[in-house]
């Protein structure tokens, strides 16, 4: 069995790419440096940048934030580990997961307020996981699948400073088999009718106060961070 590639040096990263890697040493600090950035609203998969790109751009969307912070953290001793989400709408999700104290925890963007990051409280990757179901479900999402993934198996493939869109990596993430996420359709169908309750009483606004343990969630980004 091959080994894994180890983390590029120091050199490799331009100057303000070393300036972002020292300023945030922890999720959190990461969490708050991927809130400030501008979501990328691309429309129909035109992107999938590297952390290099992200730094270059200042825009990320959920698998380029992902990517970012695998390695900004890489760099701190956290091994560059990934969550992968299957949807029955095929739009999936893909974020960063790390382990502290036993327990884990990620950090994550998305269109979504509640896909973004979570606070290390979960004793399983299956836990948290799961803490992304019910927020999943809008007019078309329910959560099928889920995979941890160590990007490190994608090879000598270059999804840290890349310069061009990294279809491979999208790739790597869908063909890798998800473990299932049987639930049951009366659950779905509650979700889903709470769901579009709250989009007549309020078309455009973050859907944040119909869900559950919030608690367990990193601070939002705005403009979610202002809303109930």
């Amino acid at each position: 069995m091959s080994s894994r590639p180890a983390p590029p040096l120091r050199e490799a990263f331009t100057r303000a790419e070393r300036a972002i890697v020292q300023r945030h040493r922890t999720p959190e600090q990461v969490q708050r440096f991927l809130n400030s950035l501008p979501y990328n609203q691309e429309r129909h998969g035109e992107t999938l940048r590297s952390f290099r790109e992200v730094i270059r751009r200042r825009t990320a969307h959920c698998l380029e934030a992902a990517l970012a912070a695998t390695v900004i953290l890489e760099q701190h001793g956290f091994p560059p580990l990934v969550l992968s989400f299957e949807s029955k709408d095929n739009l999936d999700h893909v974020i960063f997961v790390f382990r502290r104290a036993g327990r884990w925890g990620s950090v994550a963007r998305s269109r979504d307020a509640g896909l973004h990051g979570r606070r290390p409280v979960f004793r399983s990757i299956r836990a948290l996981a799961w803490s992304h179901f019910d927020p999943y479900v809008d007019f078309t999402g329910r959560l099928t699948g889920y995979q941890l993934v160590d990007l490190r198996d994608i090879g000598d493939y270059d999804w840290r400073f890349n310069p061009k869109n990294m279809w491979k990596v999208e790739k790597f993430l869908i063909d890798i088999p998800h473990r299932p996420m049987p639930s049951s359709d009366d659950r779905y169908r509650r979700l889903l009718a709470r769901y579009t309750a709250f989009r007549r009483r309020h078309p455009t606004a973050p859907v944040i106060e119909i869900y559950s343990r919030r608690e367990r969630w990193l601070p939002l980004p705005w403009p979610h961070a202002g809303a109930p």
